[in-house]
């Protein structure tokens, strides 16, 4: 699987779950300056394991980065198993390194995952931002859940999570595989949260 630049052409059809993956801080932060504020290993760990997850063997996830969130990532969590990493920028020529696809948009995207060969290869398609990224995302009809840990504190941001309907993407009191427990590290308290989307 080489990197690609993928345009569109025409319109796919065959639809995959859309989830969105984040940690936001109390005024809905999730950046600073192209970085994550907090240092949380345990859960940087829960994200990297949940967006590779599969439920059957031989399929892969396709994990969907605009071009900040991309080189914000630490290079030594590449090569990510069960994954085909899609970067989304209009400035970028040439499809980043670990990258397999380069993508002007969201609807470029769409298409990608929807047309062979990754039609029958990829499970889930997840977001990982920015937020531009993520409110496309939450405007999609194929968009099911929301993964945003809640951090339990003040942090200075410049990038923050999309306002969201609550009574269309409802909290869930409990969701398989997910702890509800309130967590701590380095001094932070933040809490795993899954709003599924109401059909």
């Amino acid at each position: 699987m080489s990197g690609d630049i993928v345009e569109v052409t025409e319109r796919g059809a065959q639809k995959k779950p859309i989830r969105l993956m984040a940690a936001a801080c109390r005024n809905m932060g999730i950046g600073m300056n192209g970085h994550l504020p907090w240092d949380l290993p345990s859960e940087f760990r829960f994200f990297l394991n949940t967006i590779t997850s599969v439920c059957k063997p031989g399929k892969k996830n396709l994990i969907i980065w605009g071009r900040t969130s991309w080189f914000s990532c630490p290079e030594n969590v590449f090569p990510l198993p069960n994954s085909i990493n899609v970067v989304l920028s209009t400035r970028l020529r040439s499809v980043p390194e670990h990258a397999h696809y380069l993508c002007e948009d969201f609807d470029g995207m769409i298409h990608l995952a929807s047309l062979p060969p990754l039609s029958s290869l990829v499970e889930t398609i997840w977001i990982l931002g920015g937020a531009q990224v993520y409110k496309q995302a939450l405007e999609h009809p194929w968009c099911d859940h929301i993964y945003l840990t809640n951090i339990m504190a003040d942090f200075d941001c410049d990038v923050f999570f999309p306002n969201f309907d609550g009574n269309i993407f409802k909290k869930q009191d409990r969701f398989p595989g997910v702890s509800d427990e309130i967590q701590e590290e380095n001094g932070i308290k933040f809490q795993f949260q899954v709003f599924k989307k109401e059909s």
